[in-house]
């Protein structure tokens, strides 16, 4: 198990990579998919809140990285025209589940079904992106990605008491941004893509 303190390092490593899809954001260079960023705010943030209220401790502090980084990064892509990523019936259909995830969490104001509807409203905002970085890998930048993976694994590292508030949005983020990173990196679709045809 490493020291608490190591989760300042993960949460630096993860404002780097969002560093990183913030100014690829703002000279255009990527297309941030706006349903996902924005959800992907909302929903680390109110399970930080959920967090806080539960006394997690130092571990929240990278759930509440994950929350603010894409928030800016949703703030960004308003500021480059070239930045806009064209919005589809999926990434309306899983933005309307992921906000019936956020409304479920308030609804229920227990700490732990919090935290499980908050993944699972990430999750669903996720996914449009999955999908891009699955067919389009070229308007994704993976060091956000990666970052956030890297993140996750250190602050599940420093956990001295394993139980679901502590150990759920991180184990949830491996997997998740461990996927987006892999298919954006290594261009996966676009191999899969190649040798189908």
């Amino acid at each position: 198990m490493l020291n608490e303190n190591f989760v300042y390092l993960g949460s630096a490593i993860t404002f780097l990579g969002g560093f990183s899809y913030l100014w690829d954001t703002l000279r255009g260079k990527v297309q941030p998919n706006r349903v996902s960023w924005l959800l992907w705010s909302l929903a680390p943030l109110i399970a930080f809140a959920s967090q806080i209220q539960q006394h997690v401790g130092i571990q929240s502090l990278l759930t509440f990285t994950f929350g603010a980084l894409p928030a800016l990064v949703f703030i960004g892509s308003f500021v480059n025209k070239k930045s806009f990523w064209k919005i589809e019936k999926l990434d309306i259909i899983c933005g309307m589940l992921s906000l019936l995830g956020l409304v479920l969490w308030y609804i229920t104001q227990v700490g732990n079904v919090a935290i499980f509807f908050s993944i699972l409203a990430d999750g669903l905002a996720s996914f449009p992106t999955l999908v891009k970085s699955f067919k389009e890998p070229d308007t994704e930048n993976s060091h956000i990605f990666f970052a956030n993976t890297i993140s996750a694994v250190i602050t599940l590292f420093t956990i001295k008491t394993w139980n679901f508030q502590t150990y759920g949005f991180p184990m949830y983020m491996i997997v998740m941004m461990g996927a987006i990173a892999v298919l954006i990196q290594f261009k996966l679709g676009k191999l899969l893509f190649r040798y189908t045809k």
